[in-house]
């Protein structure tokens, strides 16, 4: 039992300190929220982006291969490709508010369940789920060796942590997002800024993790 409370904790601090730079990530994705672009987005993108890294981590519970550090790098092309595109049809998106609200409220389903399969498939859903998985490539290198150092018990208890922390922390960034001076700023800069800070934050993961030194004429 005293294993499990250790692991416990143990969970609960690998997740935070993996993950802190992600609560800036989902301040300007709640900012963002409109007709097209909902709550439960974010969530199921969240989950479904770091579910990934979740079993991309597991060899290392299974007696581990590990994965290059200069190749998951290469996740930062994800949030550039996404920053460019919406820079490049910001104006247009701006244009086309009106019918995308219009197409969203009759996609509405009135079963929970279809709702929710129409959420899943929704491509802000994928979007959200590509920079939760970008930003978070890098923790791959440590869940490997934190779960290879588990049996199947504390293993299931550091996942049940995780994936509740997952959904703390969008209820931490959405709780941000509602105070007045956090929102007023977010209101007025948010959608403008995003683009340049998911091509930074493409632009750094791959500098953090040496990706460009794959390249034979660039070498930091």
């Amino acid at each position: 039992m005293n294993h499990l409370i250790t692991t416990f904790i143990e969970g609960i601090i690998a997740f935070a300190a993996t993950n802190i730079d992600d609560i800036i990530i989902l301040l300007l994705f709640f900012s963002q929220i409109d007709a097209n672009f909902r709550r439960r987005h974010i969530l199921i993108g969240q989950y479904l982006g770091f579910s990934v890294i979740i079993i991309a981590s597991l060899p290392g519970f299974f007696g581990g291969l590990v994965i290059q550090r200069e190749l998951i790098g290469l996740l930062g092309l994800l949030p550039i490709a996404i920053g460019i595109k919406q820079l490049l049809h910001q104006e247009s998106e701006n244009m086309e508010v009106q019918t995308v609200t219009t197409d969203f409220k009759q996609s509405l389903h009135p079963n929970p369940i279809f709702s929710f399969i129409l959420s899943v498939l929704h491509p802000q859903t994928y979007k959200v789920a590509a920079v939760t998985l970008a930003n978070g490539g890098d923790n791959i290198s440590i869940y490997i060796p934190l779960f290879a150092g588990h049996n199947l018990a504390s293993l299931g208890v550091i996942l049940c942590v995780f994936f509740l922390m997952v959904g703390l922390w969008c209820y931490i960034a959405y709780l941000l997002t509602r105070q007045p001076n956090i929102a007023n700023v977010l209101s007025r800069y948010g959608k403008a800024v995003v683009p340049f800070v998911l091509i930074g934050l493409g632009l750094f993961i791959m500098y953090e993790r040496g990706t460009f030194n794959l390249l034979p004429w660039v070498k930091f």
